[in-house]
């Protein structure tokens, strides 16, 4: 039985499906994870760029990683729902927010990163 993953952004206005089991699911405590979300960390599951489709306009914003990488964050315009993220180090992937899923219950977190800049 194949996994489907659905979501949407906060006003609905950008939708997704996913296909299939994600690589991992990722807990990051970096510090742009940080202030994308306004709290101490980011959830996100990566999959496979071919298995998402989505709906909408989003809107993105890039930046250089510290480790040199261009990093892509997409969102919703309207609402600025983060739908998912990119990354030139995985460039046939994208990760997922968890926080956008219609249900996320059956994943878990597998790996936390950057788990040295998690907030005290």
């Amino acid at each position: 039985m194949t996994m489907i993953f659905t979501g949407k952004c906060l006003c609905g206005a950008i939708k997704y499906t996913a296909t299939g089991p994600p690589v991992v699911v990722a807990q990051c405590h970096c510090e742009a994870c940080r202030r994308l979300s306004g709290t101490g960390h980011t959830v996100g599951a990566v999959f496979p760029y071919k298995a998402v489709s989505l709906s909408g306009k989003p809107s993105e914003f890039s930046y250089v990683s510290d480790k040199g990488s261009k990093v892509t964050k997409v969102f919703c315009a309207d609402c600025g729902s983060p739908i998912y993220g990119r990354n030139t180090r995985l460039p046939d992937h994208l990760t997922l927010s968890l926080g956008t899923m219609d249900d996320a219950k059956q994943l878990k977190i597998e790996v936390v990163i950057f788990e040295r800049d998690k907030p005290h």
